[in-house]
């Protein structure tokens, strides 16, 4: 056992770079994880729609360019584990499409583990487990509104699994749901061989893991000073290097555009953490307000002093349920008044509407340019002089007729509406499922994770 691990993430959400894992590993291919994040609060929807045209699939199928781009590395004797919740609603599936690459590339024979048990989707249907715990986490509703309507529910478990198909041998871990930090919790409690009652140490690695569950985020993406980043084009991805403790370095890696320095991984801990002194994870609920930031220089940033107790008795679930459908649709107007044609634009698409007999439930009109974006930033705007707006009108309704009755009357604007209407090459809005976020929780011991290995022998 080392003094250190070195962690990286090469995947912040579903659709960040699929180049970043092998750009990374090229750059540093010692490391000894990579973890990767694709689950979003509603990505699991999507998932289910792409399951229920093809029960082989559910999973993000970007995951497997990733692992395509990684076959030189491996071939070269490269050793980095790879753990990711790629696996969505199927992580059977996914681990099976990704052993059948390996054995089509001819890489070396390796272990995939396999971690599910998430899917809670049919405890919360059973009436005889109807429990307050199901209700809306923030609004108190009662589950019993959306139930007939409800798509996917998936339980957040946290790392101990993940250390299991490690301990197995897995090089590749594939998850369903699982709570973000975990993917970086789990390597370091394998590694050091942690007990999970060293809150302390599982709460700086929940830290740890939390810097680089964004990707980017924490080497410059979005940051205040954004503008001032060097070399954005090639934006590394982070890298941890957590030790015995749980205490970090934050990093990038060498010779990646970027910056790591105090400012980027202040702003990266404040993000999405709700309560600093009790952030809760299924690994140990965690005070961050003893936290010591210090730059150590050279992209270089040491987190220290992380605090831990038990982990919460229940699970978060992640829910989504149907309601309705939406479309949206935009329209460049420019010259003189370009505001005030664009609103009255806007006005007609929705009389029309209105006149079909429709009433829809929701509908927003922007004119992006004028400030409706960020009106905060936008009161010293002289809106008469405006040449140019974007229009967009969108809208959502239970009725999919009524959704269609807009998407076609946005076009006729093209010649009826004002001069200097365009920009509009796509056609008709297109008509999408509305999915909503249910978040709510569940008694830890209703949910059972698994782990399995899937060997990718060749054939």
């Amino acid at each position: 056992m080392t003094s250190s691990i070195r962690i990286g993430n090469s995947q912040g959400f579903w659709g960040d770079r699929d180049a970043a894992a092998a750009e990374m590993l090229a750059r540093e291919p010692e490391l000894d994880f990579l973890t990767s994040d694709y689950l979003a609060e509603v990505s699991l929807s999507i998932l289910a729609l792409q399951r229920d045209r093809d029960p082989s699939l559910g999973y993000a199928r970007d995951f497997l360019d990733v692992v395509r781009s990684l076959v030189p590395y491996w071939r070269n004797g490269g050793r980095c584990r790879l753990i990711t919740n790629a696996g969505g609603l199927n992580p059977s599936g996914c681990a099976e499409a990704c052993a059948q690459i390996l054995r089509r590339e001819k890489v070396e024979p390796m272990p995939i583990g396999v971690v599910d048990g998430d899917d809670v989707l049919a405890i919360l249907r059973d009436p005889n487990r109807s429990t307050p715990f199901f209700n809306h986490l923030e609004s108190g509703r009662p589950i019993s509104e959306v139930l007939d309507r409800m798509v996917t529910a998936n339980a957040y478990v946290g790392a101990a699994p993940i250390v299991e198909a490690l301990a197995q041998g897995a090089r590749i871990v594939i998850t369903g749901r699982v709570a973000d930090p975990s993917l970086t919790v789990a390597p370091c409690v394998h590694h050091f061989g942690w007990k999970w009652n060293e809150h302390d140490r599982i709460a700086g690695a929940t830290v740890a893991g939390h810097l680089i569950e964004c990707g980017t985020q924490v080497t410059g993406g979005i940051s205040t000073h954004w503008l001032d980043v060097p070399d954005a084009t090639h934006l590394g991805f982070p890298i941890v290097e957590v030790a015995s403790d749980g205490s970090c370095v934050v990093t990038k890696p060498r010779g990646a555009g970027g910056v790591v320095n105090g400012p980027t991984v202040t702003e990266q801990l404040l993000y999405e953490i709700g309560d600093p002194a009790r952030y809760l994870s299924p690994d140990a609920t965690v005070s961050f307000l003893g936290l010591s930031v210090e730059d150590l220089g050279r992209d270089r940033v040491a987190v220290r002093g992380a605090r831990g107790g038990p982990a919460p008795p229940s699970y978060k679930v992640s829910a989504t349920f149907r309601d309705g459908f939406r479309a949206q649709g935009m329209l460049t107007i420019f010259g003189r008044d370009a505001e005030a044609k664009a609103r009255r634009c806007g006005a007609i698409v929705l009389d029309r509407v209105r006149e079909a007999g429709f009433a829809l439930r929701e509908a927003t009109v922007e004119c992006l340019g004028s400030g409706d974006a960020a009106p905060v930033a936008s009161g010293n705007l002289d809106r008469s002089r405006l040449m140019e707006v974007v229009l967009r009108i969108a809208v959502e309704d239970d009725s999919r007729e009524a959704v269609e009755r807009f998407s076609k009357e946005i076009m006729p604007l093209i010649t009826a509406g004002p001069p200097g209407t365009t920009g509009y090459a796509e056609g008709r809005p297109k008509v999408h499922p509305v999915f909503r976020y249910w978040p709510c929780l569940i008694e830890r011991e209703q949910v059972e994770p698994r782990v399995k290995l899937i060997w990718s022998r060749r054939d």
